[in-house]
């Protein structure tokens, strides 16, 4: 099976830290969910008084973003069978499932998966919208972030012609 035994790199490792960007503390992420560390979803809503005032270690932090890369790699994995990736397309789809999710990713992961690079762009730069929640968490309509677009636009790098870059 293509990719079984590919983990990411320690290039892949150090670009989801840097557009994570660890958060030693609860905050209320651009959609206005509780979050800490590096991108980690505490709940859906925002932080709680008592949240704002907890502190958050290294350590948590780590051990979160271990768990999340090691899920996004497994659903890499797991999905992408009949292509033998690239490092960089295995690292960037890896970045991609961790911020999207399981089940956010699957298109894309198939689209790869079939060998569609055009597909992979396509399901990547269509997931660059966030849904705010209103001070009482009620999901509110969509945004676009310019984060996730400047974010997909490094996670389908690897998946472009050479003439498209």
């Amino acid at each position: 099976m293509a990719n079984e035994n590919m983990p990411s790199s320690e290039a892949g490792w150090a670009a989801l830290r840097t557009r994570e960007q660890a958060v030693m503390a609860y905050y209320n992420d651009q959609a206005n969910n509780s979050t800490f560390g590096v991108g980690t979803l505490a709940h859906t809503g925002p932080c709680t008084p008592e949240e704002l005032r907890r502190p958050v270690t290294a350590a948590q932090v780590n051990a979160q973003l271990a768990t999340g890369v090691g899920r996004a790699e497994a659903q890499v994995r797991r999905t992408v069978t009949q292509r033998e990736l690239t490092q960089p397309q295995f690292d960037e789809l890896v970045s991609y499932t961790y911020s999207a999710g399981n089940t956010g990713a699957v298109d894309a992961l198939h689209a790869a998966n079939q060998n569609n690079d055009a597909g992979v762009v396509s399901h990547m730069n269509q997931r660059v919208y966030v849904h705010p929640r209103d001070a009482h968490g009620r999901r509110l309509r969509a945004v676009r972030s310019n984060g996730l677009v400047n974010r997909r636009r490094l996670e389908t790098a690897p998946f472009q012609s050479q003439g498209a870059r």
